[in-house]
């Protein structure tokens, strides 16, 4: 396969075309997004919200950590409710007992079957009737209605308040007390609330189903899973063989791949001059395996909040560190030190391809690193300061929280980071500079590299079409972009070509072969990723279309990862191929667990909650963070760890490696990642998925669910995993703190150790 033009020309067109759709469809996200209206009044002339009211109230969702307490259609954490569907049950549960009462003059509980009937279905009609006037703004509902809602609100304005009557169910929500002092700050988010939930009632104008396509499963109301997420379920399923049998007809017969040429006697990469640029990068390594610790040990503190609610074995841990807080930094640090390592591996392999040292490129990278240890500490401390209520509303986003997962950081501490990435990417191609002037398919795998460097600094900026006050739809469509194009696409496409060079450089594969691998790899990967961001947006008051498109294409990111097993022996092999390869041999051994990770945590457990019609039931609950665990860790995790590793091996290239602590490091990561799926995360979130099947969204989310003892006892399981994982990260962090000591290491039989703080001996470049 050394014609790459073809492969060009089909990775231009997959690009264009996946971004094309993505763009088009975009526009439907913005055109039938549920509408906010002006005034809520009611009949007799009340006025229940404004607009105004609403947007408030998102801020105000937004500045106790949003997503990261409870959530909302779906997105967010799991231990507290989903406000929009815990906000349907008690609404509805509220107006049945009040029609109750005005038509039989009885409670609902004391009726006969047939008066049951009447008063349900006259309940389904009010819930489900859309009496939002376009034309004038006004949502007018019955006073029925307004009373039922006036008695959901004061549940949570108690709730969020400090009424010592909730404290059992704060404590089943890990929410703190207190958490909105201010009560009209409590008052403005019920009417957020209130809004999420009547456009998961409401039916979209011309249609039978609800703007959120009849999402939460809530019997009260009528809503039931569609047609169309059947239908469109069924079509992903038939994409996903198609895909599958085509690759594999693809592989079998056409894949005219070179055999792999004899590796080199020595290695090759010992013959490259070692910068001060990419010597400055092991204080990046240094950073990754920190923050790596310190999230690991949040995320250990955050899934005991989900037993003991407030305490971590009985210390309240809570009043220093709530809930919403501690998961805020959880997840905000694996994007942190994820991100650093592919930034480290940037910097380092740049100059190493390019064949010199650009001018200033060490201060540059020193900047650098300064510039993310401010973005990293000023953002975590504004995070702690908006969720204990001491920032302004606007002031919050900016500075303190932005409400929305993984995006969580204030705007300033957002921009600060771009800057950053910016700045990566102009030291990255500075680097690159000299090699892409080359001719040949080296060249095109440098080009593929600084490509996808590019994406990498550029498309974190989609993060900027959306403020504070941005319609729901409109922001989960561009949070998305970040999420799903930046984490889970680009970076990706980065890893493939970077360690597609670095095996070609090493005399492992040729540069033609690495090239077109890379190329078909990235162009199958983008076409169905980039559309398939989709599937995130089911039920995000989005039309039928996003499902259609985000279904079909989604189910084709899995067809890659059938022959995942392929790629992890192809990886396998190149650790074996030449004796001094046994230097790698760890490094290798973490891109082999991405392989297998790619298709349980990505595939496996990725698809079994992509399909409509199982997403429907399922969105909201602990198959998401099973599948989010093993693909995030088991996926990108590894594979950062095993570029940091590599980086470290050619920083430290005259010493023999002591190998024990890695061997603990790797097993411990991954047999504690496997033992939290199968004691914890699988059997939880396949019991909520009965239950949300059986009773509705609400109850899978229920204080009462959560809290029975065959759950807590399943949650108490998930300690062992924990434990096993945090020794296999405390392993790694005492090899990497030992090689800068001289402990993790020996002499090699003809070369002197050198630590790295050391200069080595400057050779040659290739």
């Amino acid at each position: 396969m050394t014609n790459t033009r073809r492969l060009w020309i089909i990775f231009g067109l997959s690009v264009f075309g996946a971004f094309f759709i993505l763009g088009w469809f975009g526009r439907e996200v913005y055109r039938q997004a549920p509408p906010i209206p002006d005034r809520v009044l009611t009949t007799d002339g009340r006025q229940l919200f404004t607009r105004e009211d609403i947007l408030r109230g998102q801020q105000v969702w937004q500045s106790i950590g949003g997503q990261q307490i409870g959530s909302i259609w779906g997105h967010g954490a799991y231990q507290a409710p989903d406000w929009s569907a815990d906000w349907l049950h008690r609404e509805a549960l509220a107006l049945q007992g009040l029609l109750s009462q005005k038509r039989f003059e009885r409670n609902f509980s004391e009726l006969g079957t047939v008066e049951r009937a009447a008063v349900n279905a006259e309940l389904g009609e009010t819930m489900r009737g859309n009496t939002y006037a376009p034309a004038t703004g006004t949502l007018t509902l019955s006073p029925l209605r307004a009373a039922a809602i006036d008695e959901t609100a004061q549940h949570y304005m108690a709730l969020f308040g400090d009424d010592p009557q909730l404290d059992g169910l704060r404590e089943s929500y890990a929410l703190h007390t207190s958490a909105i002092p201010d009560m009209g700050r409590r008052r403005a988010m019920t009417a957020f609330f209130f809004w999420t939930s009547w456009a998961a009632a409401a039916q979209r104008p011309g249609t039978a189903v609800t703007y959120t396509n009849n999402w939460p499963h809530e019997p009260l109301v009528g809503n039931q899973a569609t047609p169309a997420s059947l239908l469109w379920s069924l079509v992903s399923i038939a994409l996903l063989l198609a895909g599958i049998g085509a690759l594999v007809w693809f592989k079998k017969f056409r894949d005219d791949r070179e055999d792999l040429p004899v590796p080199p006697a020595s290695d090759p990469l010992d013959q490259l001059t070692t910068t001060p640029s990419m010597r400055a990068t092991a204080k990046y390594a240094y950073i990754v395996v920190a923050l790596f610790a310190v999230q690991v040990l949040l995320g250990a503190l955050v899934a005991h909040y989900t037993i003991e609610g407030h305490s971590f074995f009985g210390i309240p841990l809570s009043d220093i560190l709530p809930y919403a807080t501690a998961r805020t930094w959880h997840i905000q640090l694996a994007v942190f030190w994820i991100a650093t390592a592919f930034l480290a591996a940037g910097l380092y392999l740049a100059p190493a391809v390019g064949g010199r040292e650009p001018k200033f490129q060490r201060l540059g990278v020193h900047v650098l690193f300064g510039a993310l240890v401010l973005v990293v500490g000023g953002s975590l401390l504004g995070e702690f300061l908006s969720i204990r209520q001491v920032l302004g509303l606007d002031a919050g986003f900016w500075f303190g929280h932005q409400g929305y997962e993984y995006v969580d950081l204030g705007r300033f501490w957002q921009i600060l980071l771009f800057i950053g990435l910016v700045l990566w990417l102009v030291l990255v191609l500075r680097g690159l500079w000299p090699a892409l002037r080359e001719k040949g398919h080296r060249r095109q795998l440098v080009l593929l590299f600084a490509g996808a460097s590019g994406a990498i600094g550029l498309f974190y900026a989609a993060g900027f079409f959306y403020g504070a006050r941005t319609h729901l739809s409109v922001m989960e469509y561009w949070r998305w972009w970040v999420v799903h194009l930046w984490v889970e696409g680009f970076m990706e496409v980065f890893a493939t070509a970077a360690l597609a060079f670095v095996f070609s450089r090493m005399g492992l594969i040729r540069a033609s072969t690495a090239t077109a691998a890379v190329l078909l790899t990235s162009a199958i990967f983008l076409f169905a990723g980039i559309p398939g961001t989709f599937h995130h947006l089911y039920f995000s008051g989005t039309p039928v279309s996003i499902m259609a498109i985000g279904a079909s294409f989604s189910a084709l990111e899995v067809v890659p990862l059938a022959l995942v097993g392929f790629e992890a022996w192809e990886t396998y092999r190149m650790g074996g191929r030449a004796p001094w390869m046994s230097a790698y041999r760890w490094p290798i051994r973490f891109f082999i667990g991405v392989a297998f990770w790619n298709l349980v945590g990505a595939g496996v457990f990725g698809f079994m909650i992509n399909p409509p019609i199982a997403l429907y039931y399922m969105q909201g609950l602990n198959t998401t963070p099973l599948h989010g665990h093993a693909a995030l860790f088991g996926v990108y995790g590894l594979l950062a760890l095993g570029l940091i590793l590599t980086v470290l091996r050619r920083l430290q290239p005259r010493g023999v490696w002591r190998e024990g602590p890695l061997r603990t490091a790797f097993w411990g990561m991954n047999i504690g990642l496997a033992l939290m799926i199968v004691l914890s995360l699988l059997p939880v979130g396949l019991a909520q998925a009965w239950a949300s099947m059986t009773h509705g969204l609400w109850y899978a989310r229920s204080a009462d669910f959560l809290q029975l003892p065959v759950l807590e006892t399943l949650r108490w399981l998930r300690v062992v995993g924990d434990t096993v994982f945090i020794i296999g990260v405390g392993a790694l962090a005492w090899f990497v703190i030992g090689l800068k000591t001289g402990w993790s290491y020996t002499a090699g039989q003809d070369r002197a150790a050198i630590p790295l703080s050391g200069r080595p001996a400057k050779v040659p470049g290739l």
